[in-house]
């Protein structure tokens, strides 16, 4: 490609953001195999915390580096002393509730275990039914709620019996327990892509539940051809304007059994974002429409059922249900997340009836990132506050009504305070480190690391950090920003190879990303220069932005990374014919539409389990793309209608029972691009997943497959 003339108007905003971390020992080739072993590189991530009613002590399940499966274990609030309490012959800890101060129920395969701090004992408990989860301690701790095939269950300590509460769940009418929409026909429990479960009412009375009912959405076949002869499968998978879910709020009264159900309108059409009770009894819901357009609050006054609309907020322009809400401190005022200004934000209003607006409790200049949580009397969210690239806990007295930062940590903090509010746990990740657990006393002072996960094949290596840039477009007038790996030993007067990925939005990020991490590193380690762009659609640059991506995918967003190349191109050690692209689900569409609507930007794309025709996006999708009814020529895009514009190097890669993007429209687009007689390549799985790179054996080979695609056209310098 011709070089563009480009002066970098915009640089890192640390030292460790300029610099990229430097090899300072010779170090053995990095491998696939390396990092796709069965003991993983990165050991076990813990899991999230759960703290002691007292707040002096909190437990989280986790193995210590080169051990199997997870066990139950204990810091006090300070994090000095950390323990393994858990019988190691025991199985795997799931899932951990504290029944008072001293005591823990954990669930570990069919039983519950008991464990008490001060006699150190860990014994077998008593069994639950197969295949429980979602527990939930009762407000008397005498009794423990939990999910079985779609219903609510009560297992009674003082009886060790189990009983059933509810008769909802339906089984699924997948024949294939794999793939995002093989779910039940009915059951209690989230929606395909988000919700509450259920929630213990303060008095122990009532549970609160979250139905969700698929029987009206399509029938899908996935073939299964794995089977013994090749099963249709069918799963209730709809697409945009088709119905969608069903989602029903009903409270159960657990000494009756007997269930109201909330009269919330358009089921069909409206999600349940999440719902709380007060502190008094009183039960606030929170939905947003498919569309995203329009939110809405409502409040159920104790021992009632009769919802009263507390707020309502209309914008046409929403896109994204990013929302969370809960009760102030107070129980009386209702602490939501929302986008009315140009960030996001956390506001507070009454929830008895007024003509008060909400008011704004968080600072207007970045966005919050997470719906409120409560503890003592302070709200902790997280929140984008010292730049773009990080996300950072913060506390808000309720008082003062002043935020303050409470970790320092660069790169992504995601934070579980104490019950009282004065100790926060939290997890930590960068761009060379994966996530940590650590502590400390939300009053100030360093924070405490709790564990330390990777293998010392891990440690022992030094991984490649980032350097953040920021950049024109060149079609409008934004900033855009970039994060970006370089090898370690680059030689003066050589030109490297570039690779865009894994693309989509809010991908420069300080953050460790798992498998992605992974092969960007080893991507680096073989001598490729690693880009991602925020797009339009991602946070931290105000809501027009954000909300660029509205009816607009894979257009707009395609010339911020057509600005980003020709930032790279303008520096001297970039090989302008060696540029490539890569993702996976909407950045595979980014690849494939890139390659298509701008020949020759990028020279190889590899598009991993790609959106192509928005026809098949699914039902929540309406959120992006509306409906074929109301916004027809969106649903003209179809990549197919520009296979004639291929003259790049392609490779497909997708899972043959991707329920979120069928595999069906990849191989429609394959058989036009075959019939114009265009050159690209293919790599599929039989029983992949939309989630192929987490699923063991098949990351292994498909970005084994990517890579050697990637070295086999870029690898080699250009004449």
């Amino acid at each position: 490609m011709k070089q563009i003339s480009f002066w970098p108007i915009g640089v890192a905003l640390s030292l460790l953001m300029v610099m990229p971390a430097i090899v300072t020992a010779q170090q053995s080739k990095l491998t696939l195999d390396d990092l796709f072993a069965t003991t993983k590189l990165t050991g076990t991530t813990p899991s999230r915390p759960t703290w002691a009613p007292n707040s002096e002590h909190f437990a989280f399940s986790w193995s210590e580096p080169g051990n199997p499966g997870r066990g139950l274990w204990l810091s006090t609030s300070d994090g000095k002393e950390v323990r393994l309490i858990s019988n190691t012959a025991s199985e795997a800890v799931s899932e951990i509730v504290w029944t008072d101060a001293n005591t823990i129920m954990s669930l570990r395969g069919n039983n519950l275990w008991q464990t008490t701090l001060n006699q150190v004992d860990d014994l077998q408990y008593m069994p639950v039914e197969t295949g429980a989860h979602n527990l939930s301690i009762s407000p008397s701790s005498k009794q423990a709620a939990y999910i079985r095939d779609g219903d609510l269950w009560l297992a009674d300590f003082a009886s060790k019996e189990n009983r059933q509460l509810t008769e909802i769940g339906i089984a699924s009418l997948s024949s294939l327990p794999k793939g995002r929409y093989s779910r039940p026909e009915r059951e209690i429990g989230p929606g395909i892509w988000s919700g509450p479960t259920y929630k213990w009412s303060p008095d122990g009375q009532t549970i609160a539940f979250h139905v969700v009912d698929r029987r009206e959405m399509r029938k899908v076949p996935f073939p299964d051809y794995l089977a013994a002869e090749t099963n249709p499968n069918e799963v209730r998978r709809s697409y945009p304007g088709d119905p969608n879910e069903i989602r029903r709020v009903g409270l159960l009264d657990v000494a009756s059994g007997n269930i109201t159900y909330l009269d919330l309108p358009d089921p069909h059409a409206k999600q349940i974002i999440d719902f709380n009770w007060s502190p008094s009894g009183a039960f606030l819901v929170d939905t947003a429409s498919d569309t995203a357009v329009e939110r809405k609050l409502y409040v159920v006054a104790p021992g009632e059922s009769k919802l009263r609309e507390i707020w309502r907020g209309v914008r046409a322009n929403r896109m994204y249900t990013s929302f969370g809400s809960t009760w102030h401190p107070d129980g009386q005022q209702v602490v939501f997340l929302s986008d009315m200004g140009d960030r996001y934000g956390l506001y507070t209003i009454d929830s008895s009836p007024s003509k008060d607006r909400p008011q704004l409790l968080t600072d207007p200049s970045y966005d919050v990132l997470s719906a409120p949580g409560i503890a003592g009397d302070a709200l902790f969210y997280t929140g984008n506050g010292v730049n773009p690239y990080e996300q950072h806990v913060y506390r808000l007295n309720t008082s003062s009504g002043v935020p303050e930062q409470q970790t320092h940590l660069a790169g992504r903090n995601d934070g579980y305070p104490s019950p009282d509010g004065r100790h926060l746990v939290f997890m930590h990740s960068n761009d060379t480190s994966p996530p940590e657990l650590y502590v400390l006393n939300s009053t100030g002072g360093d924070a405490t690391r709790i564990t330390h996960s990777p293998l010392p094949a891990f440690t022992e290596r030094s991984w490649t950090a980032a350097e953040y840039v920021n950049f024109p477009s060149l079609v409008d007038d934004y900033t855009l920003h970039a994060r970006i790996l370089k090898p370690s030993n680059m030689q003066p007067g050589q030109k490297y190879p570039v690779l865009f990925g894994p693309v989509y939005s809010n991908t420069a990020r300080n953050r460790w990303a798992g498998n992605y991490s992974l092969i960007q590193q080893l991507l680096v380690h073989k001598g490729y220069i690693i880009v991602q762009v925020d797009s339009r659609g991602s946070n931290g640059y105000g809501r027009a932005f954000r909300e660029e991506f509205l009816l607009g995918f894979a257009d707009q967003d395609i010339e911020d990374y057509a600005s980003a190349v020709a930032y790279m191109e303008s520096l001297d050690y970039v090989d302008p014919d060696r540029i490539g692209i890569w993702g996976s689900s909407y950045g595979g569409t980014l690849s494939v539409y890139s390659l298509l609507m701008k020949p020759g930007l990028f020279q190889v794309g590899v598009a991993a389990a790609a959106a192509v025709d928005p026809i098949f996006f699914g039902t929540d999708d309406v959120a992006i793309v509306r409906r074929p009814r109301t916004h027809p020529e969106i649903f003209e895009r179809k990549a197919i209608k520009y296979a004639a514009n291929l003259e790049d190097k392609l490779l497909f890669i997708h899972g043959i029972q991707d329920h979120v993007v069928p595999f069906k429209t990849t191989a429609v687009l394959a058989e036009e691009l075959i019939k114009q007689g265009k050159d690209f390549d293919f790599a599929f799985a039989p029983g992949a997943t939309h989630g192929w790179s987490r699923q063991q054996h098949y990351d292994r080979y498909l970005f084994g497959k990517m890579i050697e695609y990637f070295d086999r056209h870029l690898a080699v310098p250009s004449e």
